[in-house]
């Protein structure tokens, strides 16, 4: 095989790969499942395994429940700097107000600041991402202090910036791509 045709082997390969990269990524192989009878004995000693909880995925202005006990409720609103954490009794919906109220996310503490409308705000930057982030809010109501968990992932803004990098991303494939044939179309004049 020529040279030549060798270049174009491998340039139309990396053109393959590049455009159904996506499309070729699977699912995860399905985990063997435990039999579905299992004697008294086997059941009282193996419990069955606990999922990992999902994360909750705050698009940009929309409200989510994240956390929630017997008696209070969270939901968060993610905008493009901040979290809005609206904390409600879930008895009568009334919203809580508390001076008490601090949150960590994957156990770093962040600030939070308290909103004259009685919701609270903390900053957005370490939720973002795809993986989801553990948080732990307390709140200090009614003469006693709780401690609500959950996972939250906020998702990116859809913007013209998000957008453009990708274009920019597939734009350096393409050159990369022609800078290697261009080299190897040389090389294989100089050496023929």
């Amino acid at each position: 095989m020529s040279p030549l045709a060798r270049i174009w082997q491998v340039g139309a390969c990396a053109v393959f790969v590049f455009i159904n990269a996506p499309g070729l990524a699977a699912d995860p192989p399905a985990q063997a499942h435990a039999p579905a009878v299992q004697s008294g004995a086997q059941a009282a000693q193996s419990p069955p395994a606990a999922q990992p909880a999902l994360p909750v995925r705050l698009a940009p202005n929309v409200a989510a429940q994240i956390a929630h006990s017997a008696l209070l409720s969270i939901d968060g609103t993610a905008t493009d700097d901040t979290l809005r954490l609206d904390i409600r009794h879930v008895s009568d919906k009334s919203p809580v107000s508390s001076d008490d109220v601090t949150v960590t996310v994957d156990g770093k503490n962040e600030s939070v600041t308290r909103e004259s409308g009685g919701g609270y705000e903390v900053p957005v930057n370490d939720l973002r991402g795809d993986g989801g982030r553990d948080v732990e809010i307390t709140v200090g109501h009614d003469g006693i202090r709780e401690i609500l968990s959950g996972k939250v992932a906020v998702a990116e803004g859809a913007s013209a910036g998000g957008l453009l990098r990708d274009h920019k991303q597939v734009a350096w494939w393409i050159l990369n791509i022609a800078i290697v044939l261009v080299a190897a179309l040389a090389l294989s004049r100089r050496k023929g």
